[in-house]
């Protein structure tokens, strides 16, 4: 197996609170991306109170974070959204559609009833390098 390479980035925010955790794991032609808030590296707060700001800032870390490991979000190849409220899905398809191109990677889409620091989505990923 491949060995598991640590991915950090300062263009991106680093884990939550000092948790036990990485921003990103490459194996291998692989990179697995942690879960993102649409936190601003700028303020260390969320983008905006509307779930297009934060999904744009997502999208703006997710890109950050695979440059870091040398790929891209046109190399995306699965995403899972966590959503506070189903009700904001076509907010947060308009950036997520329009950030990941003409070939979208396969992706789930969860309603979950709680988000760190009030955010309304969440956005993990896997992507080849």
């Amino acid at each position: 197996m491949a060995e598991k390479e640590v991915i950090r980035t300062d263009r991106a925010p680093g884990p939550f609170q000092g948790a036990p955790y990485n921003q990103a794991i490459r194996v291998g032609d692989l990179v697995f991306v942690a879960g993102q808030l649409g936190i601003s590296l700028e303020t260390g707060e969320l983008a905006g109170a509307s779930v297009q700001e934060q999904t744009e800032q997502i999208m703006e870390n997710l890109g950050a974070i695979l440059d870091a490991a040398g790929s891209g979000l046109d190399k995306l190849v699965k995403t899972t959204v966590f959503l506070l409220d189903l009700g904001d899905f076509s907010g947060m398809n308009e950036v997520y559609a329009r950030r990941v191109g003409a070939r979208p990677p396969a992706r789930s889409t969860i309603g979950i009833s709680a988000l760190p620091s009030g955010a309304l989505v969440e956005i993990e990923a896997v992507a080849h390098v």
